[in-house]
């Protein structure tokens, strides 16, 4: 009596069955995969935050599909403007997320039975948003070479007649990798040449660990093909509780005008963005340039402590350029998944293997740089010690 769309195996898998065990059991585990900034020590001015959902206005309610003017304006000046980028709040749309962001432009773009292009690696969550839109997922790899890069050949060969968008995870997560000029050029040729979207996830562009000119870090240009860029305060602002996020639509006109009717259309069915959020967006926003300052640190120490911890190690760091993430190659003697269960099992250290994020080679592990230091620290030192001997 179900829907199909909501066939996946819901069994836990080994690793999470076992940190289940430890935790009943009282065991302390040195979490190596936090991704909550709210459960990561991170400092908040609550005065500040707080005070900004007291507004009066909250109580009255407005329906804007798009979302309030006051609120775009405020993403606009406070967000993009101090970056040097210059956007128009009547090209901004409000959600409620960027997983809400990724289901209306699927709304917007797809048939049922049409395609996405999505990288791999990368997050998981594609699979779970383009399921329930009844989109096909189709992807093109990322390649290592002492960095990542995108296997343009690849990607070109894998678009259909079915394939309607083709998403950018800038940086990627868990690679850290960024979008290139000369990828972006020749990926705009191709998507002109087809007639296929972009849909660029820029959640975590504002946490690169060294300057890059050839680095592209937003999408928002009107010379694009028909662009979708998201974001929103779960990471610009480390304020995930707020579901607060955004679309910037950009590319050429009539198709850019078009979209925004459009998904105005399918927004004012869902009307899904809480007023009071809307009204402290201004605040919420200069509140998360010290937040996001906090999360830079943390983020930064935590690599170079990864970086120098593994020097001599059996170990070693792939190469990342910005995320809250690292990926770790350890020994090919044992599966990434059997070494994480050992790694937690012995040792009492949560980490991620690689297979959650599609990874298609061994032995990679993810790592959290959002862990607050100690934790960090003493839990790399853990698994550096564990790896070293267990070889």
């Amino acid at each position: 009596m179900f829907s199909s769309r909501l066939h996946w195996d819901l069994r836990p898998n080994p690793l999470t069955e076992l940190l289940r065990s430890k935790r009943n059991s009282g065991v302390d585990i040195l979490d190596l995969t936090e991704s909550n900034p709210t459960q990561a020590s991170i400092v908040y001015p609550q005065a500040e935050i707080l005070g900004a959902l007291a507004d009066s206005r909250s109580l009255r309610y407005e329906p804007a599909p798009a979302g309030l003017s006051d609120a775009r304006e405020a993403i606009a000046r406070n967000y993009y403007e101090p970056l040097g980028v210059k956007v128009d709040p009547a090209r901004i749309i409000l959600t409620a997320s960027t997983s809400e962001a990724y289901a209306y432009v699927m709304k917007l773009l797809t048939n049922p039975g049409d395609e996405m292009l999505v990288p791999r690696p990368s997050y998981p969550l594609f699979e779970f948003l383009a399921t329930m839109e009844s989109v096909r997922i189709s992807h093109y790899p990322l390649v290592y070479d002492e960095g990542w890069s995108i296997d343009l050949d690849a990607l070109a060969s894998a678009i259909t007649d079915r394939t309607r968008a083709i998403a950018l995870v800038n940086p990627n997560n868990p690679t850290g990798s960024f979008v290139k000029r000369r990828e972006l050029e020749r990926l705009v040729a191709i998507c002109r040449e087809r007639d296929v979207a972009i849909i660029s996830d820029e959640v975590f562009a504002d946490y690169a660990f060294a300057p890059d000119l050839e680095r592209v870090e937003h999408l928002v240009s009107d010379d694009a093909p028909l662009t979708f860029c998201l974001s929103g305060l779960s990471k610009v602002a480390g304020l995930p509780q707020m579901k607060l996020g955004w679309i910037v639509v950009a590319g050429p006109e009539p198709a850019r005008t078009e979209a925004m009717e459009r998904l105005e259309l399918i927004a004012d069915t869902y009307l899904s963005v809480a007023t009071p959020v809307q009204h402290a967006a201004p605040a919420l926003l200069r509140a998360g340039a010290g937040i996001r300052d906090q999360i830079r640190r943390r983020t930064r120490r935590n690599l170079v402590a990864l970086q120098t911890g593994i020097e001599g190690s059996v170990n070693r760091v792939l190469q990342v350029e910005g995320g809250w993430y690292a990926t770790v190659q350890a020994p090919l003697v044992r599966s990434a998944e059997e070494w994480a269960l050992e790694l937690l099992d012995r040792c009492d250290v949560l980490v991620q293997p690689g297979y959650f994020y599609d990874f298609d080679r061994e032995a990679l592990l993810v790592l959290s740089l959002l862990t607050p230091e100690e934790i960090f620290r003493e839990g790399l030192g853990r698994v550096l010690a564990y790896v070293d001997e267990a070889i």
